[in-house]
């Protein structure tokens, strides 16, 4: 009898319906439509020249520039693309995201705006304790 409650008890512990389910991820807030795009999924060895020809198709592309690492020179894995108007961003993402490039799988969003840095704290000058100068 002890020996089934035992189990009983086991079995409930590890079910799975004795675990409350993980919340699911928050979604991030999508950025507003703009002429910049950010691009993440890039291959080490794609190059803003691969970049640009890439999105070109879908129109005028200002700017294009992959983020590169400063020791090894490759991309690290994301990078930015300006077109001329909001409207060929937008073709921009409709024909890229999702899309292989180089052999990987690239995804393609409005570029969120740059947050303005924060200047640093000032902490009050510690006074000098009772004894010493």
């Amino acid at each position: 009898m002890a020996a089934a409650a035992a189990r009983s008890g086991f079995r409930r512990l590890f079910s799975v319906s004795a675990f409350a389910s993980p919340p699911p991820p928050a979604a991030r807030p999508a950025a507003e439509p703009s002429k910049n795009l950010f691009v993440s999924g890039l291959s080490k060895r794609t190059s803003s020249e691969k970049l640009r020809e890439a999105f070109s198709k879908f129109g005028q592309v200002v700017e294009a520039k992959v983020i590169t690492d400063r020791i090894s020179g490759y991309s690290r894995g994301f990078g930015f693309v300006k077109y001329a108007t909001v409207e060929e961003a937008g073709e921009g993402i409709k024909g890229m995201d999702g899309k292989f490039l180089d052999g990987w799988v690239i995804f393609a969003e409005y570029a969120k705006a740059r947050e303005a840095p924060q200047p640093p704290q000032q902490t009050e000058p510690s006074t000098p304790s009772a004894g010493y100068p």
